[in-house]
Protein backbone atom coordinates (compact mmCIF):
# COMPACT_ATOMS: atom_id res chain seq x y z
CA UNK A 1 0.00 0.00 0.00
CA UNK A 2 1.24 3.44 -0.89
CA UNK A 3 -1.14 5.44 1.33
CA UNK A 4 0.68 7.99 3.49
CA UNK A 5 4.15 6.58 2.80
CA UNK A 6 3.09 2.93 2.51
CA UNK A 7 3.90 -0.08 4.67
CA UNK A 8 0.29 -0.71 5.72
CA UNK A 9 -1.27 -4.12 6.32
CA UNK A 10 -5.03 -4.24 5.80
CA UNK A 11 -6.93 -6.07 8.54
CA UNK A 12 -10.49 -5.03 7.63
CA UNK A 13 -12.00 -4.20 4.25
CA UNK A 14 -15.53 -3.64 2.92
CA UNK A 15 -16.29 -2.87 -0.72
CA UNK A 16 -19.76 -4.40 -1.19
CA UNK A 17 -22.33 -6.62 0.45
CA UNK A 18 -21.12 -9.96 -0.94
CA UNK A 19 -19.59 -11.03 2.41
CA UNK A 20 -21.72 -11.17 5.54
CA UNK A 21 -19.90 -9.77 8.59
CA UNK A 22 -22.61 -11.02 10.99
CA UNK A 23 -20.49 -13.89 12.29
CA UNK A 24 -19.69 -15.57 15.58
CA UNK A 25 -16.62 -15.52 17.82
CA UNK A 26 -14.75 -18.37 16.08
CA UNK A 27 -15.04 -16.75 12.62
CA UNK A 28 -13.80 -13.39 13.93
CA UNK A 29 -10.97 -15.17 15.74
CA UNK A 30 -9.80 -17.02 12.58
CA UNK A 31 -10.74 -14.41 10.00
CA UNK A 32 -12.85 -14.60 6.86
CA UNK A 33 -13.35 -13.19 3.38
CA UNK A 34 -10.86 -12.34 0.65
CA UNK A 35 -8.22 -9.61 1.07
CA UNK A 36 -8.99 -8.34 -2.43
CA UNK A 37 -12.65 -7.73 -1.60
CA UNK A 38 -14.31 -8.01 1.85
CA UNK A 39 -12.07 -9.17 4.67
CA UNK A 40 -11.41 -9.56 8.38
CA UNK A 41 -7.87 -10.80 9.09
CA UNK A 42 -8.87 -12.53 12.32
CA UNK A 43 -8.42 -11.37 15.89
CA UNK A 44 -5.81 -14.05 16.65
CA UNK A 45 -3.64 -12.79 13.78
CA UNK A 46 -4.29 -9.15 14.60
CA UNK A 47 -3.16 -9.80 18.18
CA UNK A 48 0.06 -11.44 16.92
CA UNK A 49 0.76 -8.51 14.59
CA UNK A 50 0.26 -5.92 17.32
CA UNK A 51 1.68 -7.80 20.34
CA UNK A 52 4.77 -6.05 21.69
CA UNK A 53 5.03 -3.85 18.61
CA UNK A 54 4.48 -0.13 18.41
CA UNK A 55 1.73 0.11 15.76
CA UNK A 56 -0.30 2.91 14.25
CA UNK A 57 -3.69 2.42 12.63
CA UNK A 58 -5.51 4.13 9.80
CA UNK A 59 -9.13 3.85 8.66
CA UNK A 60 -10.00 4.98 5.12
CA UNK A 61 -13.67 5.71 4.48
CA UNK A 62 -15.77 6.29 1.33
CA UNK A 63 -19.42 7.29 1.32
CA UNK A 64 -22.00 6.68 -1.40
CA UNK A 65 -21.40 10.19 -2.82
CA UNK A 66 -17.70 9.30 -3.31
CA UNK A 67 -16.54 11.59 -0.50
CA UNK A 68 -13.51 10.32 1.40
CA UNK A 69 -12.19 10.74 4.90
CA UNK A 70 -9.62 9.04 7.11
CA UNK A 71 -8.76 8.65 10.75
CA UNK A 72 -5.28 7.80 11.94
CA UNK A 73 -4.24 6.68 15.42
CA UNK A 74 -0.68 6.83 16.71
CA UNK A 75 -1.26 3.87 19.06
CA UNK A 76 -3.17 0.69 18.24
CA UNK A 77 -3.07 -2.84 19.59
CA UNK A 78 -5.38 -5.53 20.89
CA UNK A 79 -5.03 -7.98 23.74
CA UNK A 80 -5.08 -11.77 23.51
CA UNK A 81 -8.15 -13.99 23.53
CA UNK A 82 -8.12 -14.21 27.35
CA UNK A 83 -8.73 -10.44 27.37
CA UNK A 84 -11.42 -10.88 24.70
CA UNK A 85 -9.13 -8.99 22.32
CA UNK A 86 -9.40 -5.73 24.27
CA UNK A 87 -8.73 -2.68 22.10
CA UNK A 88 -6.15 0.00 22.94
CA UNK A 89 -6.24 3.00 20.62
CA UNK A 90 -5.19 6.64 21.06
CA UNK A 91 -3.64 9.63 19.31
CA UNK A 92 -6.34 10.55 16.78
CA UNK A 93 -5.76 12.68 13.68
CA UNK A 94 -7.26 12.93 10.21
CA UNK A 95 -10.43 14.18 8.53
CA UNK A 96 -13.01 11.69 9.87
CA UNK A 97 -13.07 13.09 13.38
CA UNK A 98 -12.79 11.35 16.70
CA UNK A 99 -14.45 7.96 16.61
CA UNK A 100 -12.58 4.82 17.47
CA UNK A 101 -11.36 6.40 20.71
CA UNK A 102 -14.88 5.91 22.08
CA UNK A 103 -14.19 2.17 21.81
CA UNK A 104 -10.80 2.32 23.59
CA UNK A 105 -10.53 -0.28 26.34
CA UNK A 106 -13.46 -2.29 25.02
CA UNK A 107 -13.49 -6.05 24.52
CA UNK A 108 -14.47 -7.51 21.17
CA UNK A 109 -18.11 -8.66 20.92
CA UNK A 110 -19.95 -10.97 18.54
CA UNK A 111 -23.55 -12.17 18.51
CA UNK A 112 -22.49 -15.27 20.47
CA UNK A 113 -20.13 -13.49 22.90
CA UNK A 114 -21.48 -10.28 24.40
CA UNK A 115 -18.70 -8.17 25.97
CA UNK A 116 -20.11 -4.66 25.56
CA UNK A 117 -21.37 -2.26 28.25
CA UNK A 118 -24.96 -2.25 26.97
CA UNK A 119 -27.66 -4.32 28.67
CA UNK A 120 -28.41 -5.99 25.31
CA UNK A 121 -25.97 -7.41 22.77
CA UNK A 122 -24.66 -4.63 20.49
CA UNK A 123 -23.13 -7.12 18.02
CA UNK A 124 -26.50 -8.78 17.58
CA UNK A 125 -28.39 -5.50 17.40
CA UNK A 126 -25.95 -3.86 14.94
CA UNK A 127 -25.22 -6.95 12.83
CA UNK A 128 -21.45 -7.42 13.14
CA UNK A 129 -18.54 -8.09 15.48
CA UNK A 130 -16.65 -5.09 16.88
CA UNK A 131 -15.21 -3.45 20.00
CA UNK A 132 -18.60 -2.14 21.13
CA UNK A 133 -18.92 0.19 24.06
CA UNK A 134 -22.55 1.14 24.77
CA UNK A 135 -22.94 0.57 21.75
CA UNK A 136 -20.97 2.53 19.09
CA UNK A 137 -20.00 5.61 17.14
CA UNK A 138 -17.92 3.46 14.77
CA UNK A 139 -19.27 0.20 13.40
CA UNK A 140 -17.38 -0.76 10.24
CA UNK A 141 -18.52 -4.41 10.39
CA UNK A 142 -22.27 -3.73 10.41
CA UNK A 143 -24.77 -4.95 7.84
CA UNK A 144 -23.84 -3.65 4.38
CA UNK A 145 -26.25 -1.17 2.77
CA UNK A 146 -26.41 -0.51 -0.96
CA UNK A 147 -26.84 3.24 -0.52
CA UNK A 148 -26.29 5.95 2.08
CA UNK A 149 -29.16 4.90 4.33
CA UNK A 150 -29.25 6.43 7.78
CA UNK A 151 -29.20 3.73 10.46
CA UNK A 152 -26.60 2.61 13.05
CA UNK A 153 -26.72 -1.07 11.97
CA UNK A 154 -24.78 -0.22 8.78
CA UNK A 155 -21.02 0.43 8.44
CA UNK A 156 -20.78 3.94 9.92
CA UNK A 157 -18.32 6.49 11.34
CA UNK A 158 -20.61 8.86 13.21
CA UNK A 159 -18.17 11.72 13.84
CA UNK A 160 -17.36 12.09 10.16
CA UNK A 161 -20.97 12.28 8.96
CA UNK A 162 -22.47 13.51 12.29
CA UNK A 163 -25.17 10.94 11.68
CA UNK A 164 -25.30 7.18 11.19
CA UNK A 165 -24.94 7.31 7.40
CA UNK A 166 -23.99 4.02 5.74
CA UNK A 167 -20.55 3.93 4.14
CA UNK A 168 -19.79 2.41 0.74
CA UNK A 169 -16.23 1.28 1.45
CA UNK A 170 -14.07 0.98 4.55
CA UNK A 171 -10.53 -0.14 5.19
CA UNK A 172 -8.65 -0.51 8.47
CA UNK A 173 -4.86 -0.86 8.33
CA UNK A 174 -1.89 -1.07 10.69
CA UNK A 175 1.84 -0.51 10.30
CA UNK A 176 4.81 -0.33 12.63
CA UNK A 177 5.59 3.17 13.88
CA UNK A 178 8.85 4.66 12.73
Amino acid sequence: MTTDGGGWMVFQKRVDGSTDFYKGWKKYKRGFGKPSKNYWIGNARLYKFTKGKDQEMRADLLDFNNNTAYAQYSTFYIGDEKSNYTLTVSGSSGTAGYGLGYHNGMMFSTYDRDNDKQSGNCAEQYRGGFWYNACHVVNLNGEYANSGYIHPRFPVWYYWKTKYEALKETKMMIRPKN
